[in-house]
């Protein structure tokens, strides 16, 4: 089945405003936990959208102009101190919530990236592997990872002994030797296990 072929048979049950949601960032060990929210046009195609783990970055980029050019979006993000407060499940689920409320009028229905729903009175369905499998909720993944990206580059530029920009936060041989050198961040994830293994608690 073509990705928009699962939005169609959506539509086709009397829903017009279908929003695919879906978050990057659950993995690394710094940085925030972001989702984006897309309601795309019913009549409008954009060529290349897929799962954005399965596209370069430079394509995902096109994507990602096309995509804020084309349709509506909402994009939410929950910071590394609120993520060890909450865990990083619950996190990734207030960034989806987030980044729904944003839409207005809100959306028929949500399309969750995997078995989960938001805390949003809304018709809602969770859909294991959603990002390979909605056009909505891939356009999302996109989104997501985008932005994502361009803010680990951005603390790349206050905190560059990480190499914020290369691993995006995730638990690279180089990350971890930078965190074993110099500890922690401000924007490390205290609560993950490789991150508070090695914090100085004095």
């Amino acid at each position: 089945m073509l990705l928009a072929d699962f939005d169609r048979s959506v539509r086709s049950e009397g829903f017009k405003r279908i929003a695919g949601v879906d978050e990057a960032g659950r993995g690394p060990l710094a940085g925030p936990v972001v989702a984006a929210a897309v309601v795309l046009p019913e009549n409008i195609t954009i060529k290349g959208i897929n799962d954005s783990k399965k596209l370069s970055p430079a394509r995902r980029e096109e994507l990602f102009q096309e995509i804020l050019h084309l349709a509506e979006v909402g994009i939410g993000y929950v910071c590394p101190d609120e993520i060890d407060t909450v865990n990083i499940l619950n996190a990734s689920l207030k960034a989806m919530e987030r980044a729904l409320r944003v839409l207005t009028p809100p959306p028929d229905i949500v399309l969750v990236d995997g078995p989960y729903k938001v805390k949003l009175d809304c018709c809602q369905r969770g859909i294991v592997g959603g990002d390979a499998k909605s056009l909505s909720i891939a356009a999302a993944s996109i989104v997501a990872k985008v932005f994502r990206d361009r803010l680990m580059s951005f603390y790349h530029r206050i905190y560059p002994a990480y190499g914020f920009n290369q691993h995006k936060g995730y638990p690279t041989k180089y990350h971890i030797e930078a965190l074993a050198k110099f500890g922690p961040s401000p924007i490390h994830r205290k609560s993950f296990k490789r991150v508070s293994n090695r914090c100085l608690i004095s």
